[in-house]
């Protein structure tokens, strides 16, 4: 099939190369000429494992294509994916502005076809859109008299980052929002490759399709955000959240899967999305509680590790140096948008602490942000050399098994903060260190004043 791909963030350019990897001609379009061109170079403006190597390869073979053209991109197109942001308002609705700026310059651009399409095109909506969006693309076409060149269908996606290519390629299912069957049969079509091990092809309504993506990423973050109150609660009844998980995980009913303690969630998905589905709750008259509460608790969630910090020393942060290993909101990605480690390094800069940061992938980004303000460190044990303690904020494989020794020679002080619970507790007493995870009780070496964060 011939396809054009709109918008090449993570969720573009992921679904444009694994659609491109299953033998389809693929245009990738974006406006930000910078991004296209480093893309036409054979590199990536971002970081995503495995992906590099498939739009490289596709490339090649003359499959994957990109463009800051869009009409010429779509007026050959048979299916048309917009992928455009959907940021926040203030207000915490959804921005959709890219979106109905791109369903306007795609519906002028098949206007300009000549002789017209003999069969409306299938514009298929993949950005994350609230309730009725799709309803109201479709009356937009009418009022631009394009609703017959279109069929509007919509496609959630449900990739993650640092697995993106792994959940494309075999997803758990795929959804489709149709008002037709035929439209649906299309999509089915374009997605067999990928559902060969029977994981089901799940047709409805547009409507549904788009509530379906929002309520899974409402009741993920309402998992983590559970478990952090849980652990929480932990450190202050002297209850190990680790043995709790494990009590529960082994439900069936609840299962091990997001229940992992930590800083809070970030990233573009979570935040956005609870957001969201407060906003569209609030314009219907449906007060969204559960989801009031679940930001909430994210929120206070990301103040955790500094107020651990301030509790050990007591307040007096200035002049002290700590690391922080892992600057993205996840391991396997370079974003570090909504971040638990912004929230941390804010508040550490403002009571004038020096600090010492490494990641794999997230450096460049948060020297965008920060400068010289921060020393960023060539690697883990660069960035704890003098430090007077470490914080561990995101979980990359690398920082499981440091070398312990090397790393008490070369701190000043031995306090760590670990706010992914991947170091064990007496592991970290018998190397000489004071530990700190998350909800995994006191330090086995300081009394309970020594220990509780500040009320």
């Amino acid at each position: 099939m011939r396809i054009a791909v709109i918008g090449t963030g993570y969720v573009g350019l992921v679904t444009g190369t694994c659609l491109a990897e299953s033998g389809n001609d693929v245009v990738c379009v974006d406006n930000n000429v910078q991004k296209i061109a480093i893309l036409q170079e054979g590199r990536l403006p971002i970081y995503e494992p495995g992906l590099l190597e498939l739009v490289q390869r596709n490339q090649r073979e003359g499959r994957l294509h990109f463009t800051t053209d869009l009409s010429a991109a779509v007026q050959e197109a048979q299916l048309i994916f917009v992928a455009v942001g959907t940021p926040p308002t203030p207000e915490g609705a959804a921005d959709l502005s890219a979106v109905f700026s791109v369903v306007d310059a795609v519906a002028q651009a098949l206007r300009g076809v000549s002789p017209p399409p003999t069969s409306p095109r299938i514009l298929v909506i993949k950005s994350t859109v609230p309730v009725g969006t799709n309803a109201r693309i479709s009356a937009r076409l009418q009022e631009l008299g394009c609703a017959h060149l279109l069929e509007v269908a919509s496609n959630p996606e449900f990739l993650k980052e640092g697995a993106a290519i792994e959940d494309f390629m075999k997803p758990d299912r795929v959804v489709v929002g149709v008002r037709r069957p035929e439209v649906a049969e299309v999509l089915r079509e374009l997605y067999a490759p990928f559902l060969r091990t029977d994981r089901p092809f799940l047709v409805m309504s547009p409507e549904s399709a788009e509530m379906t993506k929002y309520a899974a990423n409402a009741m993920l973050a309402t998992k983590i955000s559970f478990i952090n109150e849980m652990a929480n609660l932990c450190d202050r009844l002297g209850a190990d959240i680790h043995d709790v998980r494990r009590g529960i995980g082994h439900d069936q009913r609840i299962g091990f899967q997001f229940l992992f303690p930590g800083p809070g969630y970030g990233g573009s998905c979570f935040p956005k999305d609870v957001g969201a589905v407060i906003a569209m709750g609030r314009q219907v008259g449906c007060p969204m509680r559960l989801m009031e509460a679940v930001d909430a608790v994210n929120h206070a969630q990301k103040q955790i590790l500094f107020r651990k910090i301030s509790a050990h020393y007591r307040g007096q942060l200035a002049g002290l140096t700590i690391a922080i290993w892992g600057l993205s909101f996840k391991p396997r990605t370079d974003d570090i948008r909504e971040a638990p480690s912004l929230v941390l390094i804010e508040a550490l800069l403002r009571e004038q602490v020096h600090l010492r940061v490494h990641d794999p992938e997230a450096m460049h980004n948060v020297r965008a942000l920060y400068g010289d303000r921060l020393y960023y460190a060539r690697n883990p044990y660069d960035a704890v050399q003098g430090a007077d303690a470490l914080v561990i904020v995101t979980e990359w494989a690398e920082f499981r098994h440091p070398d312990f020794a090397l790393i008490r020679q070369l701190m000043k002080g031995h306090v760590i903060f670990d706010g992914r619970n991947i170091y064990e507790p007496r592991q970290m007493a018998n190397w000489g260190f004071t530990y700190y995870g998350i909800g995994r009780g006191l330090p086995l070496d300081l009394p309970p004043s020594e220990s509780e964060d500040p009320k």
